[in-house]
């Protein structure tokens, strides 16, 4: 199992910058914890302070597992460096807009009301682009970069790209809508389509219970950088208890079935909130293809590992054979 081992911690040079976004972002998270707690006004049908610790959170998560990922590199550090330093400062600028805001009692998103909102909101538009881009970089230079393992390698691959796919859902949000349009109040852009920001939601996430929104295929994508990684890390300790994972084309084929199903939930999330349909009221079309995704996976799988099973039971048998026929 020891060809199996992920780096650990110290075998992999972490990019600093992208290590101090993470301590600062723990900091955020106490303090929009704290507002929490302790601020109890409502902004667009959600707590004040719940943009910010989801922000904090998420880009705590992210920028960990980039600042690993960028460690990894070999070919093109220098360039890796930048894109990481890059990210890192204008992810910076992106949480100063959504802490500054929530201070002021202000949406940080879509509020062009007046010259000042609308500059802010442009500053943090330019930053996500930004981040985008260097994000999309990144993901061609794992591309280029000895990984090891071919499942690990095809793990990591495969998250980066399907991430940046979820970080670029967030340009569907940018928009102004017909009803924005039709009636301008300073708001260009929605999370939610069918109704306007600010309904029910679920608790904390703010996710729409009565229509689509845009926030989940973006939050199910873009985290594909660190769940699909997970996934081939979940089979690598597996094999110890499954012999048939012990076998790297038989780990490969099954991180190909979970690298399809991942797609197929994130194309039937986004087509399901273009649709205006709640994540918690799916119909039977939505229903019918989520069961469908999931029932050929699991026959996938299941067949993937019966074939490493008996290609394994195939390789063993003529050595055990071998060593009867020299005994005997």
């Amino acid at each position: 199992m020891s060809n199996l081992s992920w780096p650990g911690p110290r075998a992999v040079t972490w990019h600093r910058p992208l290590l101090w976004l993470a301590v600062a972002m723990a900091g955020v998270t106490v303090i929009g914890a704290v507002g929490l707690l302790v601020d109890p006004r409502i902004l667009t049908g959600a707590p004040l302070w719940a943009k910010p610790l989801k922000f904090a959170i998420s880009i705590l998560v992210y920028s960990l597992t980039l600042s690993w990922l960028l460690g990894m590199l070999r070919r093109g550090r220098r360039l890796a460096w930048w894109a990481g330093t890059i990210t890192a400062v204008f992810l910076v600028v992106e949480m100063i807009v959504i802490v500054g805001a929530a201070a002021a009692g202000l949406t940080s998103h879509f509020n062009v009301t007046t010259p000042f909102h609308a500059a802010l909101w442009s500053m943090m538009a330019v930053s996500i682009v930004i981040v985008w881009a260097s994000a999309l970089l990144v993901a061609v230079l794992l591309f280029r970069a000895d990984l090891g393992d071919p499942a690990r390698s095809l793990a990591i691959r495969a998250g980066a790209l399907v991430a940046v796919a979820g970080m670029g859902l967030a340009f569907l949000m940018t928009g102004p809508t017909a009803a924005q349009l039709e009636r301008f109040q300073g708001i260009a852009g929605a999370h939610t389509v069918g109704v306007p920001d600010g309904g029910q939601g679920l608790p904390l996430l703010g996710w729409s219970t009565v229509a689509g929104d845009l926030r989940i295929p973006h939050f199910v994508g873009m985290h594909a950088l660190q769940l699909i990684p997970l996934a081939a890390l979940l089979l690598e300790l597996l094999a110890g208890r499954i012999p048939a994972l012990t076998e790297p084309r038989t780990r490969f084929r099954l991180l190909w079935v979970v690298i399809g199903l991942y797609l197929g939930v994130l194309a039937l999330l986004t087509g399901q909130a273009l649709a205006g349909q709640s994540i918690v009221r799916p119909d039977l079309l939505v229903t019918g293809v989520a069961a469908a995704l999931l029932s050929g996976a699991v026959v996938a799988s299941a067949g993937i590992l019966l074939t490493g099973s008996r290609n394994r039971g195939t390789a063993v048998q003529p050595q055990v054979v071998g060593r009867r026929t020299q005994n005997g």
